[in-house]
């Protein structure tokens, strides 16, 4: 309904995953998993309750993938400090909003990312008037920190990310929970968080 969702579409693309824009419950119906793209969460919050979403959207996610980035990820939230926002609380963390600075401040940074124990790698991450994650429930597990705090973490079958990862063409994130040939990342990563 708002952000860069085409950006997204782009991506799943590139990995042959079909991918269709979500704006109404119905459409949940014929998705196996969904993206709560960048954009503006105070117009999500609006835009969801408007068209009636935040029902079937909880109703989803509670047994389908769900990835946020950066507004996304504020949405996934459990408590945002701003009273625009009504999150829907698939994530046991806090988020503020616009953390790293107004549009101006946004950059384009080397981030560390640690998916398990034989799979870490260094990518170029935007962060665009990045949300950050300021506490966390325990279980919470990070897969990737900026300036020591995550800005990519992992809760089961959820997602979250401050950056976005479309901007920069990186796939991986979206391979972890929607490209069924490589779900062997998931399960290496939830297996390592277990263990």
């Amino acid at each position: 309904m708002q952000g860069d969702f085409a950006l997204h579409h782009r991506v799943f693309a590139t990995l042959n995953i079909e991918s269709v824009p979500v704006k109404v419950s119905s459409d949940l119906e014929s998705v196996d998993g969904l993206v709560i793209p960048g954009g503006e969460s105070t117009t999500m919050s609006l835009l969801i309750d408007s068209y009636n979403l935040r029902n079937p959207l909880k109703k989803y996610g509670a047994t389908h993938p769900v990835m946020g980035t950066c507004a996304g990820l504020i949405m996934m939230a459990k408590v945002v400090p701003d009273k625009r926002v009504n999150p829907l609380g698939f994530m046991d963390i806090v988020v503020d909003r616009n953390a790293y600075g107004r549009q101006i401040n946004s950059s384009t940074e080397m981030v560390s990312f640690h998916f398990n124990s034989a799979t870490k790698m260094e990518l170029s991450t935007t962060l665009i008037r990045a949300p950050k994650i300021s506490e966390m429930g325990k279980d919470i597990h990070i897969l990737g920190e900026f300036n020591q705090s995550p800005v990519a973490v992992l809760s089961g079958h959820f997602l979250g990310l401050s950056f976005h990862p479309e901007l920069d063409g990186i796939k991986i994130f979206h391979q972890i929970l929607f490209d069924p040939t490589s779900s062997v990342y998931y399960k290496k990563i939830n297996q390592t968080y277990a263990a």
